[in-house]
């Protein structure tokens, strides 16, 4: 091409004209890609500065999977809780019904003094049979502590059953004024431990052996029927929890999870679960013929679903905190993820609407280039009408 010349005007016209042309290019792949900054060739800075944003808000888009796993793990075990606690107070329900029941027993275990004591309700001291200073002392038996009381000079019924009631038992006066002491309805199913009168004052009171309790075949059977269902409801309490899982993950079989909030592996929180099968909860299955024979065993139970309850109650909260702070996390990241796009748009987008007003102006420009170029070939084409 060396061979062919063109005068200075003609050459100015084309390198104007080539210019327009790769000025209208860049505008059109803009308006095709929507970015002005398609490669480094472009703008380094703004590039590799958007595409660090962009890998950042990528791998934090990648850890929003896990998170939202992680809400499910929590929530799971929160249903699970929930159910559970449910369970709890329907094993109460049962348990309480058998202090609803009628007692168990026909018969009650008593002991009776071997003769008549001299004084009265208002002042069982006589100062023969029973003295001041004289002790009364009852072993230990099951489902019974041990019990000491010493006589004062003026010791009423009502005062021995005060100090009696400790210990379920309570004290009458039969009809021949013999000191009778019984078991209360809370140990119906105890039978009173060997009792000993120690006559420190002189007194001269004796008292035989306990009678051992008289169970109702009607009544034990009802109770019996009641360990029946508070065992199946125990049994559910632990299939329950080992249902209670997401993902292979369960918070109540003892598991733990451990969340990862940013990139950098260094924002993490780690839930350490807990063993909420019956056994966790310290709830045991009953024996009929053992248990819930009074209401005594009763309450026992209750007293252990009272602590099972404070302890679902306690990781509910602990786990509504957990989720509330994953939860907050989690659109975190994701407005964080917008705002690190956003910020990678800004470096990288076209103004379309300029862009199109660009594309119009060059077009324009090209014409009035092709334009001129002809114009400057006209003395040319003068010079070729005189040769021929």
């Amino acid at each position: 091409m060396s061979d062919i010349v063109l005068s200075s005007s003609v050459r100015q016209n084309l390198l104007s004209l080539q210019s327009t042309a790769d000025l209208l290019s860049t505008t059109q792949n803009r308006l095709a890609t929507g970015k002005k900054v398609n490669t480094a060739l472009d703008n380094p800075t703004n590039f590799f500065t958007a595409q660090s944003l962009d890998n950042r808000a990528s791998d934090i888009n990648n850890l929003l999977d896990g998170i939202g796993n992680g809400v499910q793990v929590l929530q799971a075990a929160n249903t699970g809780i929930t159910s559970l606690q449910k369970l709890v107070d329907t094993a109460k329900s049962i348990a309480n019904q058998v202090l609803q029941s009628p007692v168990g027993y026909s018969a009650r275990s008593t002991v009776s003094s071997a003769a008549a004591v001299g004084g009265t309700a208002a002042n069982l001291v006589d100062g023969t049979t029973i003295k001041s200073g004289d002790v009364l002392a009852i072993a230990a038996s099951a489902g019974q502590p041990a019990f000491s009381f010493t006589f004062g000079a003026n010791t009423s019924l009502a005062q021995l059953n005060t100090a009696l009631s400790a210990s379920n038992l309570s004290a009458t006066l039969d009809s021949s004024n013999k000191l009778v002491i019984t078991t209360t309805n809370d140990a119906a199913s105890s039978t009173i431990g060997a009792v000993t009168y120690t006559n420190t004052g002189g007194g001269t009171a004796t008292f035989g052996a306990a009678t051992a309790p008289v169970a109702d075949a009607a009544s034990q059977s009802a109770r019996a029927a009641l360990v029946t269902q508070y065992n199946n409801t125990i049994s559910q309490i632990t299939t329950t929890a080992q249902d209670a899982s997401f993902n292979g993950i369960n918070l109540l079989s003892g598991d733990s999870l451990k969340l990862t909030f940013n990139e950098t592996g260094k924002s993490t929180l780690s839930i350490t679960g807990v063993k909420f099968d019956a056994a966790g909860l310290g709830l045991n299955a009953l024996a009929a013929g053992t248990d819930f024979l009074d209401n005594n065993s009763a309450n026992k139970v209750i007293s252990t679903l009272n602590s099972a309850s404070s302890s679902l109650r306690s990781e509910a909260s602990t786990l509504g905190s957990n989720l509330s702070i994953v939860q907050i996390r989690q659109d975190f990241s994701k407005n964080l993820i917008n705002v690190l796009q956003t910020g990678s748009s800004n470096l990288t987008l076209a103004d379309t609407n300029e862009e199109a007003a660009n594309s119009q102006a060059l077009s324009t420009r090209q014409s009035i280039a092709v334009s001129a170029l002809a114009l400057a070939n006209q003395s040319q084409q003068s010079v070729l009408q005189l040769l021929r």
